[in-house]
């Protein structure tokens, strides 16, 4: 694939073209950057390097939440035996993605992402190519907006709502202040669900260092970003309801650690500085 073949709508003519919005910093892009991808822009850049010059170690927790993206799909699909993903705040593709994760333990496995940042939708359209079995769907939604998310036609297309569905927020939660009620949201998402769903949810903290992480949320707010790190008592309220699984709410790289990547013990917990837990839907 030549460099800017990703830009490229999945070979068709009849989508609209993708306005990338390249001089305005994007929470995916910069993400993209920290975990040393290419699909980024030099507004991203500059943002993911003074968050850096504000707390050392922000490259740790993009690359340590990914792992527990990996880990967490995998037992949703292996041990809870689900088949349906909705994965909001998508990011831009970096492997293995959700369904590439699920694909491989259930290859009949239906994924919908939804994301609102443009040039993940220019990738979605090229890149998330589904195994013949399944299927994947991409929706251009923002979080907050949930009733666009559960009223779009791919979301209906691909998931059935009277069967259980793992719902993923991944490191997106902490782009939603309390302004915009984030516990609303979540809940109006798992209400939406049946019982035997699932909520996969990690969620920045300044819990260990409040100060660096104050630092940054500054840096993100000056490029027009909302950032709101919370403490563990604050991420364990999107749960209300719900049944968490094993090991509970845990920083991201002691959940359910399966000796692929950095040894747990070798990393901090202030570095890491990541909550995440599974939870069940009664």
């Amino acid at each position: 694939m030549g460099d800017s073949d990703w830009m490229k709508i999945d070979g068709s003519d009849s989508l609209p073209p993708v306005d990338l919005r390249t001089n305005v910093p994007h929470p995916a892009r910069v993400y993209d950057y920290l975990l040393g991808g290419k699909t980024n822009f030099a507004a991203d850049r500059e943002a993911a390097e003074a968050g850096i010059r504000a707390n050392p170690a922000s490259r740790t927790p993009p690359r340590e939440n990914r792992a527990f993206l990996r880990r967490a799909v995998r037992f949703l699909a292996a041990d809870a035996g689900i088949r349906q993903f909705v994965d909001i705040g998508t990011g831009i593709p970096t492997a293995p993605n959700v369904h590439q994760v699920a694909q491989e333990i259930a290859p009949e496995s239906h994924i919908v992402y939804v994301d609102n940042d443009p040039i993940v939708l220019a990738h979605a359209r090229a890149l998330l190519a589904s195994t013949p079995e399944g299927r994947t769907e991409y929706i251009d939604a923002d979080l907050r907006d949930v009733s666009k998310i559960l009223e779009s036609p791919q979301l209906r297309a691909a998931i059935d709502l009277d069967r259980p569905v793992a719902l993923m927020l991944i490191a997106i939660m902490h782009f939603v202040g309390d302004a915009d009620d984030p516990y609303g949201v979540t809940r109006q998402l798992v209400d939406a669900l049946p019982s035997g769903s699932y909520l996969a949810l990690s969620h920045l903290t300044g819990d260990f260092d409040p100060t660096a992480w104050e630092r940054v949320a500054a840096i993100y707010a000056k490029n027009g970003v909302t950032m709101q790190v919370r403490p563990r008592e604050a991420i364990e309220r999107f749960f209300d309801g719900l049944e968490i699984v094993e090991p509970g709410l845990t920083l991201v790289h002691n959940w359910r650690p399966d000796g692929v990547g950095m040894d747990p013990a070798t990393l901090r917990d202030v570095d890491v500085a990541v909550y995440g837990a599974v939870a069940r839907k009664p």
